[in-house]
């Protein structure tokens, strides 16, 4: 790694969950990272406080409280520093969330993307990394996921917003030679988690002796991925700017390169896992059995995940490992200690 070269590096949604781990991993290497985050109310703001009082307590982090869709302020913000990286973390989350309050996804998800295009076009900045979704993988059934296949059939507005980020980035990358590498992310977990996501309501709603909505009866599969191998697969890809690929056939076109700076990559754990699996190594590790309440799959929703990752272990020399066992094992450590429980 030589991040020491790239100048400053901005993290948005440096106090969300990916972006804290993230800007935490950074800051104890002793990199000065500028942090962007609107500190909005989807959530449990407190949460949002308490990671980023832990972030200051790490090392040099130069945090603004602001929202993407702020034009001037983040157009300000790249003026007034000399960002050369940005890892775009920030977003509004959630597929069902989507179906309750879409104009969220369009305000921060595409309006506060092309903010964040537009600073990096007119600041000559070197590598942008943006946060994409397994999601946009939608009615898809071929599996595992790969990038090099056609993902045209969202089935939550949140994915449409992922996948219009990827077009977005695209255009960029193609008309302003702007190095972009776009990351689908696979069901995140681990400690310092979302309150919104099945890992984190589980865990309160057992320890509470309150039923868990348990959808697809059971049956959902998920590629769960541990936040520490997100992280490890981001910093790895920081100093890999994008090249244009050679090979790309203009009649045959690859989605996951291209022949403009642009790259997609999976970081998924490889090894679905069946809910009901993971809601038994959940009780296990509480010591105590969930009360379920079975659910049919829910608009949106997809009922399987799978990430196949041979991309970024052939250009990184990284595979996600951590084993499910262990993940759940260090959240549920967390949450006993943070909600002294």
């Amino acid at each position: 790694m030589h991040l020491e070269e790239t100048g400053d590096i901005l993290v948005t949604g440096c106090a969300g969950f990916i972006g804290f781990h993230l800007t935490k991993r950074l800051l104890q290497q002793g990199k000065r990272i500028i942090g962007l985050d609107n500190m909005n109310g989807y959530y449990d703001v407190t949460l949002k406080k308490s990671r980023l009082r832990l972030l200051e307590e790490c090392g040099e982090l130069d945090f603004h409280r602001i929202s993407l869709e702020d034009s001037k302020a983040v157009s300000n913000l790249f003026e007034e520093n000399n960002i050369k990286i940005v890892i775009n973390l920030a977003a509004q989350a959630g597929v069902r969330y989507s179906l309750l309050n879409p104009q969220a996804y369009i305000d921060s998800n595409i309006t506060g993307f092309l903010n964040i295009l537009e600073a990096c076009r007119f600041n000559k900045v070197r590598h942008l990394i943006f946060a994409s979704s397994s999601s946009v993988y939608g009615a898809n059934t071929k599996i595992p996921f790969s990038v090099h296949d056609n993902v045209d059939h969202p089935v939550s507005l949140y994915a449409a917003t992922k996948k219009s980020n990827e077009l977005m980035a695209h255009t960029y990358s193609h008309i302003f030679g702007l190095a972009v590498t776009g990351l689908r992310f696979f069901t995140v977990y681990g400690p310092w988690g979302r309150p919104d996501m099945a890992l984190f309501l589980f865990t309160k709603a057992i320890l509470e002796g309150k039923p868990i909505d348990v959808f697809n009866n059971g049956e959902m599969m998920r590629d769960f991925t541990y936040v520490e191998d997100i992280v490890e697969g981001i910093y790895r890809l920081i100093d890999r700017t994008p090249e244009p690929n050679p090979g790309w056939d203009a009649y045959c076109p690859d989605p996951g390169t291209s022949s403009a700076p642009y790259r997609v990559y999976n970081i998924g754990n490889n090894q679905p896992v069946r809910l009901e699996d993971f809601i038994s190594t959940l009780e296990e590790k509480l010591r105590k059995k969930a009360i379920k309440n079975y659910l049919p799959l829910q608009a949106g929703d997809v009922s399987k995940t799978y990430a196949d990752v041979d991309d970024l272990i052939r250009d990184v020399g990284f595979k996600p490992q951590t084993a499910i066992s262990d993940g759940i094992e260090k959240f549920v450590g967390w949450y006993r200690e943070y909600y002294q429980n």
